[in-house]
């Protein structure tokens, strides 16, 4: 007797949906799995096999064979656990097939029957509903993930027996629903109003989250450098609903959802150790999975001591930074994973930490220029804002002062995002630091004056074109947090002042190719 089951796969981050093909028949006994299969999957035979007997279910001896289609796909994970012992026990008669038409199962099996939860489970639900099914059973544990995903019926399990029991009554199965408060988790421990002094580093800051641009921050350790950073995500908008499906989605499959959770609701906050591998970063594997790059998006990526990150490391975030994603090619097929994040660094001027200031800085200026060169001129090209951090007084330390918070820092940059969302709207453009050059030239027009100054800077600071259209972008967004229609002079001079910064650290006999 033949039976089919309908189950869920992962390619890259997204999901696709798999057919379970049982078939009962006489001959030789035997269970046999085809269907392109990583080892964890063929291993399902014996997982199934045991489950079925200590649920009750003893078998009589046949030859079956189960097909997991398509047969030219990989498939990986314990996933389809579940799924296989329902398509055999349906080809048996033990369950009723018409109720198997537009459902899907996911789920690994434990040796007594009970169901184990899986990862990726968003993705997979999202890839079901999109093919016409219209309910999915889960593990207990992934309920919540399921019916975040809001696009069908979603119905608890917590084992084998329970899901026969079901399907041979279907009048007995009830929907689940997320309890209120436990969907998604929008809370954060950390706030702006606990970061006293700094404040060329708090605006440079609030700029940069305005319109989304890149930011460096190089000054002596201990001066507030990594604090600030890790408060960014604080003064973020909030996830829409698509970002969050998004950001859930690369947690799901890397099994890092907040327990209690279904949905990322605050935005992502990286911050890899700088030993970390290039493949860690961007993300691989035999069978890819999402490295820190996608696990950042929509948030934070903060490289803490940009300098010691391996230079090799430090050249891959050129290609994402541009392109807001990341492809990783292998033999077989190729993976695409998001890669929209802000990038945030931070390092201090020199080994020690303290130049320029000699009487704390023992360094030569060899010493310096080769420490720097460790961060190539691409690489700087693709940074926008450069703040450096003044050293912290005891006042700062000791004093309890009246800081602006988190909120209200948000505030002024949700008005300045929502007039980029009405100014980009339907052009797949975001934020200023987004624009193309078609965008660069409609919306940062210059007065002839201001041209001239702009021409000027050019020259004085030696600029790439990428570099000059970054302080246009920046100028762009500081008329945006004034609510100004046009850049002006002041724009375009304070702009200027965050890329001026660097030519003072690195400047032009810093060579791109002093060795790691």
């Amino acid at each position: 007797m033949f039976s089919k089951v309908y189950s869920g796969g992962l390619r890259g981050i997204d999901g696709y949906v798999v057919q379970v093909e049982a078939d009962v028949s006489n001959g030789l006994p035997g269970f046999y799995m085809v269907g392109s299969l990583a080892s964890e999957v063929k291993e399902a035979e014996e997982r199934v096999r045991t489950a079925m007997r200590n649920s009750g279910y003893h078998l009589s001896s046949k030859k079956i064979t189960v097909n997991l289609s398509p047969a030219n796909v990989r498939k990986e994970g314990t996933a389809c656990d579940l799924p296989v012992a329902v398509a055999v026990l349906a080809a048996y008669g033990i369950v009723m097939q018409p109720e198997l038409k537009h459902t899907g199962f996911l789920g690994e099996l434990g040796l007594d029957g009970k169901i184990k939860p899986v990862r990726g489970v968003l993705s997979m639900v999202l890839a079901m509903a999109e093919t016409g099914l219209r309910r999915c059973f889960l593990p207990e544990e992934n309920v919540a993930e399921g019916v975040a995903a809001d696009c069908m019926e979603i119905v608890k399990i917590r084992n084998l027996q329970e899901v026969v029991e079901l399907l041979n009554e279907p009048d007995a199965i009830c929907a689940e629903r997320v309890s209120a408060g436990m969907d998604c988790q929008t809370a954060y421990h950390v706030d702006f109003s606990e970061v006293n002094g700094q404040k060329f580093m708090r605006r440079a800051t609030e700029v940069a989250v305005a319109g989304g641009h890149n930011l460096l921050y190089i000054g002596p350790p201990g001066s507030g450098k990594s604090m600030m950073a890790r408060r960014i995500p604080t003064i973020m908008p909030e996830l829409s609903r698509e970002e969050q499906l998004e950001v859930s989605k690369v947690y799901s499959i890397c099994g890092m959802l907040p327990q209690g959770h279904a949905l990322i609701g605050t935005r992502p906050y990286r911050s890899p150790h700088h030993t970390i591998s290039a493949q860690a970063l961007t993300g691989g594997g035999i069978w890819p999975k999402p490295g820190e790059i996608s696990l950042a998006s929509r948030g934070v990526l903060f490289l803490d001591e940009l300098a010691e990150f391996e230079k090799k490391t430090l050249e891959i975030l050129r290609q994402p930074l541009e392109e807001h994603c990341v492809t990783v090619s292998r033999v077989n097929s190729s993976f695409t994973f998001p890669a929209h994040f802000m990038l945030v660094a931070a390092l201090n001027p020199c080994p020690c930490g303290y130049y320029p200031d000699r009487s704390r800085c023992s360094c030569t200026p060899q010493q310096v220029r080769r420490y720097l060169g460790r961060i190539s001129r691409p690489l700087l090209d693709r940074i926008d804002i450069c703040a450096e951090a003044a050293p912290v007084t005891y006042r700062d330390i000791r004093t309890e002062q009246n800081n602006e918070s988190s909120a209200d820092m948000r505030d002024r940059i949700v008005r300045a995002r929502q007039i980029q969302k009405l100014r980009y709207a339907d052009s797949g453009i975001y934020t200023n630091s987004e624009m193309r050059i078609r965008q660069i030239r409609h919306f940062c027009s210059l007065r002839e004056d201001d041209e001239a100054f702009l021409q000027q800077i050019f020259s004085r600071l030696g600029l790439s074109a990428r570099g000059c259209h970054k302080i246009l972008k920046v100028a762009r967004t500081l008329a945006d947090l004034e609510g100004k229609e046009r850049i002006d002079r002041t724009h375009l001079r304070e702009a200027a002042g965050y890329r001026d910064l660097q030519e003072r650290y690195w400047g032009k006999e810093v060579a791109d190719d002093v060795p790691n």
